[in-house]
């Protein structure tokens, strides 16, 4: 799919205004269904070194992704519409910092309502237009039973204390965030959102990109790059990780695993 300049600037003022926008059917279900079946293993591993009570809470496990092989897809990180919508948001010259996934398992609970940034200047008050963005996917159809994402449109812009307060009263409602495989999410991170119970015995792997402005560094993340990998990308991907740390090898890369604690703001 690519989009006109019409197109990418209308699904970029959805974010503006409600904090996320949806892109139907973008990636084709065979790419999807690959990463999944990559991705088991990678899961497997995490469950082993977390136990059952991760950082994300009971059950749910945040997992780094190996910036090689299909996982650096030029198809999915530099994809073309993705990358319109993006370059609206935060303009061409940001940066990708963030390959990863989250995942509830059965016996997975309510996460607490949170942001996942703060203000840029908290003593304002003030919020500013998107500086910090997540393209989301799942690797499997996001159901009712499965724990999708629920969040409260508009609050990006709200204090946290405001849009709590209107969470609260029901003036703005949670919605869930039902997905199919290929279906593509680009959300302004500053929304109120929690994640919700997994009721089914397999797990909902939920793809985590992450964009910045260029001049914002988020020391809690990155990628790790094998130059082999990078040289193979097109320019503009090349571009956008500029800021990441590039490694000799691929087993150089993909050690160690990135420790990401999640921050509830």
């Amino acid at each position: 799919m690519k989009l006109t300049a019409d197109q990418a600037r209308a699904h970029a003022d959805e974010v503006r205004k409600t904090s996320v926008t949806i892109l139907k059917g973008l990636i084709p279900t065979e790419t999807i269904d690959a990463w999944n079946a990559a991705f088991g293993p990678l899961l497997a591993a995490a469950v082993r070194r977390e136990g059952d009570n991760p950082n994300r809470g009971a059950h749910r496990y945040y997992v780094t992704l190996p910036f090689q092989d299909l996982w650096a897809d030029p198809g999915v990180i530099d994809n073309a519409a993705i990358m319109a919508v993006i370059e609206e948001l935060v303009g061409a010259d940001g940066v990708m910092c963030q390959l990863a996934s989250d995942t509830p398992l059965a016996g997975s609970e309510y996460q607490d309502l949170h942001r996942d940034t703060q203000l840029l200047f908290p003593e304002s008050g003030v919020e500013t237009p998107p500086y910090q963005l997540a393209v989301n996917f799942p690797l499997v159809d996001v159901t009712d039973e499965n724990g999708p994402m629920e969040y409260a449109p508009g609050t990006h812009m709200l204090s946290k204390d405001e849009g709590m307060a209107k969470v609260a009263s029901g003036e703005i409602p949670l919605v869930k965030a039902y997905m199919n495989r290929g279906d593509v999410m680009i959300r302004d991170v500053r929304h109120i959102h929690r994640g919700t119970p997994n009721r089914v015995g397999t797990p909902r792997p939920m793809i985590v990109i992450g964009y910045s402005r260029r001049w914002l560094h988020r020391p809690e993340v990155n990628i790790r790059i094998p130059a082999e990998v990078l040289v193979a990308l097109p320019e503009r991907a090349r571009r956008w990780l500029r800021h990441n740390p590039v490694f000799e090898t691929k087993t150089e890369a993909a050690q160690p695993e990135e420790t990401y604690r999640a921050f509830a703001y």
